[in-house]
């Protein structure tokens, strides 16, 4: 179709404006002009099924995010978290080499899926922010140094944000992530670091002959300690806590709450949909002894409803 003459702006309304695409147009660049905001730029993409701007496409720029909750006529979205622990040179189930994670980020990269933040995930999920369809978030639990040394060079070539989950007591052992490092990844714009808890005990099991008392003071402070720590000596806001194991019960959501923590994640697999309750988000592990396909089927970003 010809692109009219009187200019690149064809039609506007409330929601929508029509568009020509000029020569040197980009998605990130025609949200920046008209949206006023290149992070939109997956808006326009997505709206018009396309891959790539050419000069004198005719591209519909939508003014306001279409679908927040991910939900359409066909089925709904769901945001898979990928969960990671260490990476090493040799694989094993809890260790992913470099070799395979480096594949694994390239795969997201070549089959445009967006990783995203929790930030924005909770977004999402309190119904404030659409997501662009293939959304998925990358953490790694436990605060191996292993994350800095290998799979922080692997984000930053993707650009790729991720969250590592510590658990406070570990910092200054010898494999553990020094102070200096995790502000280094801060600093970076790409990674934050969220509480694990403090000593990486299984919170939902009560110590034999623990009271009811005991109990819920010790829970808060596997809670309240490293959120403490990390806010003084990183300055991070804490918006999510992962449960060491996956494990969690009414008393560890309870301290969360108290603590002003929005979002908990289990290591229970699958994806997180519009409807998931912010202190049960399920996580897939993300496994050493696995090949590329099995990753693949951890990706799981639409739910299709049956046909009727």
């Amino acid at each position: 179709m010809a692109a009219p003459a009187h200019g690149p702006l064809i039609a506007q309304g409330d929601d929508y404006l029509v568009v020509v695409a000029e020569a040197g147009d980009s998605f990130d660049s025609l949200a920046r002009r008209y949206l006023g905001d290149a992070a939109k730029a997956w808006w326009i993409a997505q709206f018009n099924d396309a891959a790539a701007v050419r000069a004198g496409d005719i591209l519909v720029i939508p003014r306001h995010a279409h679908h927040p909750l991910g939900v359409v006529a066909t089925g709904y979205q769901t945001v898979p978290i990928l969960c990671y622990h260490r990476f090493g040179s040799r694989a094993a189930k809890l260790s992913v080499t470099a070799q395979a994670f480096a594949q694994q980020m390239d795969f997201l990269a070549r089959h445009g899926y967006t990783v995203i933040t929790l930030d924005r995930l909770h977004a999402f999920l309190a119904g404030k922010e659409a997501l662009p369809a293939k959304s998925v978030v990358i953490t790694i639990d436990d605060g191996y140094r292993s994350a800095f040394d290998i799979a922080y060079p692997i984000l930053k070539r993707h650009r790729f944000p991720a969250t590592v989950f510590l658990y406070t007591d570990f910092v200054g052992a010898s494999d553990a992530l020094t102070w200096a490092q995790m502000k280094e990844m801060i600093d970076s714009g790409l990674v934050t670091i969220q509480p694990h808890s403090k000593s990486h005990a299984n919170l939902a099991q009560r110590l034999p002959g623990e009271t009811d008392a005991r109990y819920r003071e010790r829970v808060r402070r596997e809670v309240t300690v490293p959120v403490d720590i990390l806010r003084d000596r990183l300055g991070e806001r804490t918006v999510t806590f992962a449960y060491p194991y996956g494990d969690v019960n009414e008393s560890v959501i309870d301290a969360l709450i108290a603590d002003d923590v929005a979002q908990g994640v289990t290591v229970t697999a699958g994806g997180n949909a519009f409807y998931a309750y912010p202190y049960l988000l399920r996580r897939s592990m993300i496994f050493g002894t696995e090949d590329l396909d099995a990753f693949q089927a951890k990706l799981v970003t639409f739910v299709r409803m049956p046909d009727r």
